[in-house]
């Protein structure tokens, strides 16, 4: 594993130069969209959408009712905890969403087709003869109570993007017991006959039955886009709504704070981050150097993650991005001071390295995990921002440990191997305290034998 590790570090410091500089398509998204960098309302503005909750005759607009809908429309719009929504509430029956990026055609329409729908999902049996229940038109009243739906959408455990039998995109599902076995019973005893998938009232797919259904999985099928695929996709995950929203209006904002802002926190960042090399330089030196590069390289994978996923930065996530440079940097100074105490010692220079990393991990691991579930709190049981911030933090964290304990390690194997790098003050250390020794080289199996 260690002669391949040097090559690892390789292809992922590459991969990551290539997201950060070029074009590419990207991979995790849907189809023709570019890896890019996306910032936040406060920095770049975005789209606001008002809407406002329809009463039912039966069931006025209650607060909980409003609070459902305000946590069901943030789950939503936010499924991946990238996007960094604001969604809260106005008065007693309104709902502003706030979603960064520019206002093109495909995001309104994205936006529309995910919060528009109530989403009550119904699967309803068609009888032997009907033939008004077709894909795309709304279900005939008669059918609602008459036979009446199987079961709903709450009956629903699963749901996922998928491709039917002609490759076209579809919405996958898979239901809860009961109503996999409700559903295995109808299809076992109505082979040939059709039934409709309906959301909002809509037949979404009005499939025929061509064999017992078993196993509770199905495929909505029909005329889909990826988007719509995704926004039905998180209708059907997230619920549906308790009251019919209507849209008010769509606009575009201004950003609260603007680019402006954005370069006078990262011209501090870079001030700050400069002095953390100095520091490093000056107090480690030779091992404070190569903490410098393994920064670099740190902050060109942390990067290109943000990038692919891609997450939405905003100042907070910024600050994220900057304490976690800062605890990279602490865990490369357990591991320096752990390797001059193992010098003053008496070990040699790659014994003492080794045993520096090798007992600094422990105090790296444990705070480093502090602060992963830490973060993990706050992404589980925040707001949208408190998410974007720590999803930031637990990347940061991840790729710190990676470059500490495998790049910096890598690089100061191959250091001590140097003629010219075999120098106490070169470490920090006086020359008392330093033993000149390089890293025993394995013997070949000829060798070997040959002793």
């Amino acid at each position: 594993m260690r002669r391949f590790l040097p090559f690892l570090i390789a292809v992922v410091g590459l991969a990551a130069l290539a997201v950060d500089v070029l074009h590419l398509p990207q991979p995790l998204g849907a189809s023709g969209q570019f890896i890019d960098t996306h910032l936040g309302l406060d920095l770049q503005g975005g789209l606001r959408a008002e809407y406002r909750a329809l009463p039912a005759p039966d069931h006025p607009v209650t607060r909980e009712d409003m609070s459902t809908i305000r946590g069901i429309i943030e789950n939503r719009v936010n499924q991946y905890g990238v996007s960094e929504p604001i969604v809260q509430l106005q008065g007693s029956d309104r709902i502003i969403v706030e979603l960064p990026g520019t206002a093109n055609e495909a995001q309104v329409l994205q936006l529309r087709s995910t919060i528009g729908r109530t989403g009550k999902l119904l699967f309803i049996p068609i009888p032997t003869g009907r033939t008004d229940a077709v894909q795309g038109s709304a279900i005939p009243a008669d059918l609602l109570t008459n036979p009446g739906p199987l079961f709903g959408g709450d009956q629903l455990s699963a749901a996922y993007s998928t491709v039917d039998e002609t490759s076209r995109p579809a919405v996958g599902f898979e239901l809860k017991g009961d109503a996999a076995t409700a559903f295995s019973t109808y299809t076992s005893s109505h082979v040939g006959q059709q039934f409709a998938i309906v959301l909002d009232n809509i037949v979404q797919s009005a499939p025929q039955i061509q064999s017992p259904i078993t196993g509770g999985r199905g495929i909505i099928s029909g005329n889909f886009t990826q988007t719509e695929v995704g926004a039905l996709v998180a209708i059907l995950k997230y619920g549906s709504l308790p009251l019919e929203v209507q849209e008010v209006q769509i606009s575009q904002i201004s950003p609260s704070l603007g680019l402006d802002f954005l370069k006078q926190s990262l011209f501090a960042g870079a001030i700050g981050i400069a002095l953390v090399f100095i520091f490093m330089l000056l107090h480690y030196r030779l091992p404070g150097l190569i903490a410098c590069g393994a920064l670099i390289f740190y902050a060109l994978v942390v990067y290109a993650l943000f990038r692919l996923i891609p997450v939405t930065l905003t100042l907070a996530g910024v600050a994220a991005f900057v304490l976690s440079v800062g605890m990279a940097v602490d865990a490369n100074i357990l591991i320096f001071e752990r390797t001059k105490e193992e010098l003053r010692a008496g070990k040699t220079l790659y014994a003492a390295i080794e045993a520096g990393f090798n007992r600094a991990w422990n105090s790296i691991f444990d705070s480093n995990m502090s602060s992963i579930i830490t973060a993990a709190i706050l992404f589980y049981f925040g707001s949208s921002t408190i998410r974007g911030f720590a999803l930031v933090l637990i990347l940061g964290v991840l790729v710190s440990m990676f470059t500490a304990i495998t790049l910096s390690r890598q690089m100061l194997r191959w250091v001590v191997r140097q003629k010219w790098a075999r120098k106490a003050n070169l470490y920090g250390v006086g020359e008392e305290e330093f033993t000149l020794a390089v890293a025993p080289r394995p013997r070949s199996r000829e060798a070997g034998a040959r002793v």
